[in-house]
């Protein structure tokens, strides 16, 4: 464990486990259906390559190069080839639209940008003559040779690495060993939920503090045991939380993407894997659908899920803990008839949802929005340990978290160890630590304004204090909705309450300086469809968009079907009933299409870009106060 804790740059991590640790297997994919791995020592040998091949290509210290891809093995070899040529790596969502892409890339000031593939290098082409310090572009996969003198492949770009490195064997260490620990390492995007994205600044001392807190707040790793990467790693909770640990244990990092992941994690079993509530909510869902498609199996579905919650309800103590350390068994606390029932359910129930996520894991992360509570203990009380915690880009993710042995469904936990906090007088959770960004990158007068007097980071979220202790998030400060009657309403109470829907997908509400809070309802349309053929009630079947096999939008003639209309408005005074009387939904309109990256109203981890969703639904929402 010491070694863990010791000082480190990003370069120097990656080439400690390639000398101490040569054989073991550092990242783990499949590419074209055909399985595939490298070595640490193979990694650092290839990410030497293309770090001498940026050098070669006249790239200095202090460079900025950019990354456009999602998440992948080249992902990393490009994101450690810039930081050991001395250089800062700027992370682009894939998604980006053309705009988002030209402003961040010549705000970054990137001299390079690492592509995925040809399709993306079409966004890049488009944007060229725009792009003010561009020079080249590297493509991380495809053809391997290009006859335009801006694009270089990646297979190329090696190649002239080990020229450069056989005619100049000491530049690449030298250049490695200038990176120190406050050097700036990377600048990361925010998801602009509530303006402009801001380039958030990371040096390497951060990273390493980041790293080092995560660790001394989880269960040891061992190494060689498996991390799957799902969510973006142009998103510092991957980046950090994920690969960062995953390396400093020496673990394998094996890669997927969310429409293979219900496949892919059957087949790398993981130990552990990070994850958005949204995940969460899809498997949790598509387990009851599967488990209530008949009668009896709802019959048994049910029982179990009693038993489970009973089961859980032992296990918490007057304080809403619950211990969840790993092999410790939750039944033992039940008495014999309860205990029996559980084992019961467990071999026909239980151990098939355990199975789902791989059945070798260990713990998983859930973060980036409020896990709601009933999910957190289906899973919890399976035997599936959900660790929830909360960060931002600017404070390198987790400043607090759920410790395994006292989790509390519901909260976001603890302070975690480094971190100095309090709150303000308005709410606001103001935190203090080695891991926090050095400034907004060209924002100086941004930057100033997100931390008090004290130093203390302004990171925009009200939280409450439980009587045990924990935090809860509340909302975000610009969330919060202000009545033209003076009443606030937390945007996020009311979101929660759609999280569970059968047909609803969320419900966006509105109000500001109104007299009415009013929501905009996205619903679930596969799951109203499944319903119509089941109840054999007649809809509207053209005019249906199909995406990677989920229906995104439907005609007005579907929305308008009597039927349909009847599902949504029992959702909405369901959730009413549960919500103060200045706090319920007077008015809604139910869109005919889902929220999408593409449109810039969802962020890449799927938080809800809400002054988009204004703009795309102005006259829609304004109909609803006339």
């Amino acid at each position: 464990m010491q070694e863990y804790f010791k000082k480190f740059t990003y370069p120097e991590l990656l080439f400690r486990n390639a000398e101490l640790n040569p054989h073991l297997r550092a990242q783990w994919w499949f590419e074209k259906k055909e399985e595939k791995f490298l070595t640490y020592s193979e990694l650092a040998e290839k990410v030497k390559k293309i770090s001498s091949g940026l050098i070669y290509l006249g790239f200095e210290k202090g460079d900025r190069a950019a990354i456009f891809a999602p998440t992948c093995p080249g992902w990393l070899w490009a994101d450690a080839g810039i930081i050991c040529a001395g250089g800062i790596s700027v992370c682009l969502y894939p998604a980006l639209s053309s705009g988002e892409l030209l402003s961040q890339l010549n705000d970054s000031g990137a001299k390079i940008v690492f592509v995925y593939d040809e399709l993306m290098c079409e966004k890049i082409k488009a944007i060229w003559g725009e792009a003010k310090y561009l020079e080249k572009v590297v493509l991380l996969s495809g053809v391997d040779f290009f006859e335009d003198e801006n694009l270089v492949a990646l297979k190329t770009l090696m190649i002239h690495g080990d020229d450069f490195n056989h005619s100049n064997p000491f530049a690449f260490e030298e250049r490695k060993k200038s990176v120190s620990y406050d050097d700036i390492m990377t600048i990361v995007y925010t998801s602009g939920t509530t303006g402009k994205p801001k380039g958030v600044v990371h040096t390497n001392k951060g990273f390493c503090c980041a790293v080092q807190r995560d660790i001394s707040m989880i269960p040891q790793m061992k190494e060689g045991e498996v991390l799957l990467a799902v969510l973006p790693l142009a998103h510092t909770f991957e980046r950090q939380c994920g690969h960062g640990v995953a390396m400093a244990c020496k673990m394998t990092i094996a890669y997927t993407t969310p429409m293979s992941f219900a496949e892919d994690i059957l087949f790398f079993k993981p130990s552990a894997f990070m994850a958005v509530p949204r995940l969460f909510k899809r498997i949790y869902k598509e387990i009851k659908d599967r488990s209530t498609s008949s009668f009896i199996k709802a019959l048994i579905f049910n029982a179990g899920k009693n038993t489970a919650s009973r089961v859980l309800e032992k296990n918490t103590d007057d304080k809403g803990f619950i211990d969840i350390s790993e092999g410790r068994r939750l039944e033992k606390k039940a008495g014999f008839f309860l205990k029996w029932k559980y084992r019961f359910f467990d071999k026909i129930l239980y151990s098939r949802i355990r199975k789902i996520f791989g059945g070798n894991l260990r713990f998983c992360f859930s973060a980036s929005a409020i896990l709601p509570a009933e999910i957190c203990c289906f899973f919890v009380s399976s035997g599936v340990r959900v660790l929830e915690g909360y960060g931002s880009t600017e404070t390198y993710n987790t400043v607090t978290l759920n410790p395994i042995n006292r989790i509390c469904p519901g909260s976001i936990g603890i302070p975690c160890t480094g971190i100095e906090w309090k709150i303000a007088e308005d709410g606001e959770y103001l935190v203090k630590g080695d891991n926090l960004f050095l400034k907004y990158w060209n924002k100086k007068a941004e930057t100033s304004a997100s931390f008090t007097k004290d130093g203390f980071f302004k990171t925009g979220d009200i939280v409450e204090l439980m009587d045990n202790g924990y935090l809860r998030i509340i909302d975000r400060k610009k969330g919060l909705i202000v009545l033209d009657t003076g009443k606030i309403v937390p945007s996020a109470k009311i979101e929660s309450l759609f999280s569970l829907s059968n047909f609803i997908e969320m419900a966006i509400p509105f109000g500001n300086d109104q007299k009415i809070l009013t929501a905009l309802v996205i619903p679930d349309f596969d799951a109203v469809i499944k319903y119509f053929e089941k109840k054999k009630i007649d809809y509207e079947k053209n005019n249906i968009l199909y995406d990677k096999g989920v229906c995104v939008e439907v005609d007005r003639s579907f929305i308008n079907n009597e039927a349909f209309l009847e599902l949504i408005e029992k959702e909405i005074i369901d959730a009413n009933l549960k919500l103060e009387s200045w706090e319920k939904i007077k008015k809604y309109y139910i869109s005919s299409r889902r929220l999408t990256e593409q449109s810039g109203e969802l962020t890449p981890t799927f938080k809800v870009k809400k002054n988009v969703v204004l703009k795309n639904f102005q006259t829609e929402i304004e109909s609803l106060y006339l």
